[in-house]
């Protein structure tokens, strides 16, 4: 029996250790709410703040909960599965969290002769080149900003969403390798290739 009650001291300490390192490095972070408005229902979490709402359905098997100026995320146990989720959850939350006290933007230079930007009422008119200009309308929820004709800031409280929008504007014109004529982000380093040069 003495024995046995060794082995297991000993199994609990070396489990329980290995746990530790499991945990999720952001997933036990917990989000500060201090400047938002939480509501959470069952599986919905909406977070409300100065410029807006979002909401968020958790998976069933993560748990959240709002503990004073904080929420606290946690999984039911370490299977490879719900740690992924642990950390994306706190991760979208804080996003949201973040979002709609802060807001997002994401920030594109247009490069090349003749390239620009300007805007029509809420909808952004790009002349990239083309027969035809392109007009693009922002989903609900994203603003643009002409900064100057060759740069475009695109503004909202969804992360997510504000990115995709400016991945879709740069996608009408790519910034090709030679030149670097086209849309980028802006800070984006584009590899340059050279060009080819004629035989003697």
């Amino acid at each position: 029996m003495p024995e046995l009650r060794l082995l297991a001291a000993k199994l609990f300490v070396i489990f329980g250790k290995t746990a530790e390192f499991n945990v999720s490095r952001i997933g036990k972070k917990p989000v500060n709410i201090k400047d938002v408005t939480v509501n959470l229902s069952k599986n919905m979490l909406k977070v409300k703040g100065k410029l807006g709402e979002l909401s968020h359905e958790v998976h069933p098997a993560i748990t959240v909960k709002v503990e004073g100026e904080e929420i606290v995320v946690t999984r039911p146990d370490d299977y490879k599965e719900h740690r992924a989720l642990h950390g994306l959850t706190r991760a979208l939350i804080q996003n949201m969290v973040t979002g709609v006290s802060e807001g997002y933007a994401k920030v594109l230079d247009i490069v090349g002769v003749g390239y620009k930007a300007e805007l029509k009422g809420e909808n952004l008119l790009l002349s990239l080149g083309f027969s035809h200009p392109i007009y693009f309308m922002p989903p609900a929820g994203i603003t643009f900003e002409v900064v100057t004709p060759t740069q475009i800031k695109i503004s909202g409280i969804d992360k997510q969403l504000v990115g995709l929008v400016a991945s879709k504007i740069r996608s009408f014109r790519k910034p090709e390798p030679y030149k670097g004529k086209g849309i980028k982000y802006s800070g984006e380093i584009i590899r340059r290739k050279a060009g080819k040069t004629a035989g003697k």
